[in-house]
């Protein structure tokens, strides 16, 4: 093994197919196969549709990662991939290739977890994160405020939203709205054109007795929904770029004043902000303009990396690598509801678990 562990990561746990290879700290490839478009139609992400999207498109992207590397598979130090949270469907697939690849190479296998990796991407922008690391993760699935002091063994929970998660939210306000999916990027754009102050709308869980790190978001989105509906019941024009612009504005006004006031709670001077939603051009001014008044350094990696991708998974790995953590069993199964207090899913302990594998590889399962 180099100085630096070669891994490639593998990322499924939604509607796109991610392929990432990482040395180090280094991002050698990033390729994405996303079925995005697959899913406008239903107004959402169909777990079937998922996972045969990702079987189809695995073996392509796997290929092209390796080629924009310029590796060989058979240079890897291991392979990563997200074992949970996710859509069941689409993590076991996968899971699955994972297992055949390092079975057939001889190469250790990492499963790890989903968010953890959203925030150990981070390292491939900024370099290595500080410990402890206060992290907010934003996507279509979650709203959470993680407290790091080692990426790969502990990830504290702080907070996480009791209902609709940020991006969900932006999704059913844009259908409201008749914008598409997915949600975000649109609403964004609209809210360029708007007034964020134009209509008051609710912050959620921010009185004195609510508790100070949860988020909620399903109220929110009812009362943007009620509001528009009342607009088109009097027969009035909804104005489109305004509703935008100050549903967003509620959005990450309480998404940024938690995740500050959880950094001085607990004596952390920075934040990094990750997950889909971390691409969100107001959420990123808001959130710089606020850390800097805290004297709080801000990371958030470029928008490509805040999305999901095999990339983040695989600077994950590549930590676990480095830092010597045990590798995943044969047995490692998807797990739709895995905990972020397990980074990675680490095997039975027994220190040969891989070698049979070494000797297997050398009949060529994989030329």
């Amino acid at each position: 093994m180099a100085d630096e562990p070669l891994v490639l990561g593998i990322e499924t746990s939604c509607d796109e197919t991610g392929v990432g290879i990482v040395r180090g700290t280094t991002l050698l490839a990033d390729a994405v196969a996303s079925s995005v478009d697959e899913h406008a139609r239903f107004g959402g992400v169909v777990p079937e549709v998922a996972s045969r999207a990702h079987l189809e498109a695995m073996v392509p992207t796997i290929d092209r990662a390796l080629k924009e590397a310029g590796v060989s598979a058979k240079d890897l130090d291991g392979i990563a991939v997200t074992a949970g949270p996710g859509l069941a469907g689409a993590l076991l697939v996968g899971v699955s290739a994972a297992k055949a690849y390092a079975y057939a190479l001889g190469k250790p296998l990492y499963g790890v977890n989903h968010l953890a990796s959203h925030i150990c991407v981070d390292q491939l922008e900024h370099g290595p994160l500080p410990e402890p690391t206060m992290a907010l993760l934003v996507s279509g699935g979650h709203s959470s405020l993680l407290l790091s002091s080692d990426i790969t063994s502990d990830v504290r929970p702080m907070g996480a939203t009791i209902d609709d998660a940020a991006g969900e939210a932006f999704d059913k306000i844009a259908r409201v709205l008749n914008l598409g999916f997915p949600g975000g990027p649109v609403i964004d754009r609209y809210a360029r054109e708007g007034d964020p102050e134009a209509i008051a709308f609710p912050r959620g869980l921010t009185g004195s007795r609510d508790p100070a790190y949860d988020f909620s978001f399903s109220g929110l989105k009812t009362a943007v929904a009620r509001w528009i509906e009342a607009k088109r019941a009097a027969g009035e024009e909804v104005p489109v770029r305004d509703v935008a612009a100050s549903f967003q504005e509620a959005v990450v006004d309480v998404l940024t004043r938690k995740a500050v006031r959880a950094c001085r709670d607990e004596g952390v001077d920075h934040l990094m902000i990750g997950g889909g939603v971390a691409a969100n051009s107001r959420l990123r001014a808001l959130a710089q303009e606020r850390c800097e008044k805290a004297g709080i350094r801000l990371r958030v990696p470029r928008p490509k990396l805040c999305t999901d991708n095999g990339a983040m998974v695989a600077a994950l790995g590549a930590e676990m690598v480095a830092r010597g953590r045990a590798a995943s069993s044969w047995d490692l199964s998807a797990d739709s509801s895995l905990p972020v207090t397990d980074p990675h899913v680490p095997g039975n302990g027994d220190p040969h678990d891989h070698d049979h594998v070494h000797e297997v590889s050398k009949d060529n399962l994989y030329p």
